[in-house]
């Protein structure tokens, strides 16, 4: 921030300003309206008013260097508020702009543009369809209409948005695999240990029609669902996930995950844990080499006696890498 002084015929009229840029052009602000000399004369009493000013600027950047400012914003109760130009806006977003560029997810939409030779911003596109479906869940269409609300209004057509879909969907695995890259710089991510677990979603249509087919609904409804399995890594954050058709055994989509995660991710030394119903033999045998192990749910009451009595019983048990019993 800086000193500015108009002069007029019969004062001088000071200025606190600051040059800022704004889509990457160069703008001078106005921060501050000091008043004229007899005001701030008022104000120091008897100190000249330049002096006083040039000071005064100088503790401005100080507190501003040790974020200490205070920002004075005056209003006119007189002033007429223009009928249809929109005052409000939703700021709620800023703090998920930040993860987002921390996840480096627009270096990532570039990367997909580029590939696709995308005209339209994807960028954009992508990110207000994350801070709608965090701040106001809704459809495609008044996610639009909720980022007008934004600050940073939305620089694409509701159009773009469909056609965004069907791209983001094909890209859906090297998506992850950057976002995991990306926030290794960000958190720690306990990848030695990976949940998994399968649920459903119906819809309410009347034929199954490409992935909505007819299966065992979570909910016991008569209607077509489709499946999506998900990875979790030990500190429950979501890894990668897959979509299935309703119909398909949940048994066997954990393999083909699992091996994307192999792939995508390079990652060979884990650890799975699943309830019972994703431990089919084939499951057990794939995550019981190459360093994986596995680890499941078992009922109890379900298993032979010698098994339960063997699980029950107080003795013959030990931490891992000791020989002493414990209770």
């Amino acid at each position: 921030m800086r000193l500015r002084v108009t002069k007029s015929k019969n004062t001088d009229i000071f200025y606190v300003i600051k040059t800022v840029y704004i889509k990457g052009k160069e703008k001078t602000i106005i921060v501050e309206k000091l008043g004229n000399t007899s005001t701030i004369k008022s104000r120091t009493n008897g100190e000249n008013p330049y002096i006083w000013a040039k000071k005064y600027v100088e503790e401005l950047n100080k507190q501003e260097k040790e974020n200490k400012r205070n920002i004075t914003l005056e209003k006119s109760p007189s002033t007429i508020i223009s009928l249809n130009k929109q005052k409000l806006f939703n700021i709620g977003y800023i703090f998920l702009e930040k993860l987002y560029y921390d996840l480096k997810l627009n270096k990532t939409c570039k990367k997909i543009s580029e590939r696709y030779r995308i005209k339209y911003d994807l960028n954009k596109i992508l990110q207000d369809l994350i801070y709608t479906r965090i701040i106001e869940p809704c459809s495609k269409l008044s996610s639009f209409e909720v980022a007008k609300k934004f600050v940073e209004q939305p620089n694409y057509k509701l159009h773009d948005i469909y056609r965004a879909l069907e791209v983001i969907s094909n890209e859906t695995d090297f998506i992850e695999s950057e976002v995991y890259k990306n926030s290794l710089n960000v958190i720690n991510r306990n990848s030695r240990i990976l949940y998994y677990d399968c649920t459903n979603y119906f819809f309410e249509i009347e034929q199954a029609e490409g992935l909505k087919q007819y299966g065992k609904s979570k909910e016991h409804r008569q209607s077509p669902i489709v499946q999506m399995g998900l990875f979790m890594d030990g500190n429950g954050i979501p890894l990668a996930f897959n979509i299935t058709s309703g119909n398909t055994n949940e048994q066997t989509t954990l393999k083909p995950l699992e091996e994307q995660i192999m792939r995508d991710f390079e990652m060979s030394k884990f650890v799975v844990c699943t309830n019972a119903g994703l431990a089919s033999v084939s499951n057990r045998k794939f995550n019981n080499i190459q360093s994986r192990s596995f680890i499941v749910t078992q009922s109890l009451k379900k298993i032979k006696k010698h098994l339960q009595e063997w699980a029950l019983s107080k003795d013959g048990w030990h931490t891992l890498g000791s020989k002493k019993e414990i209770n």
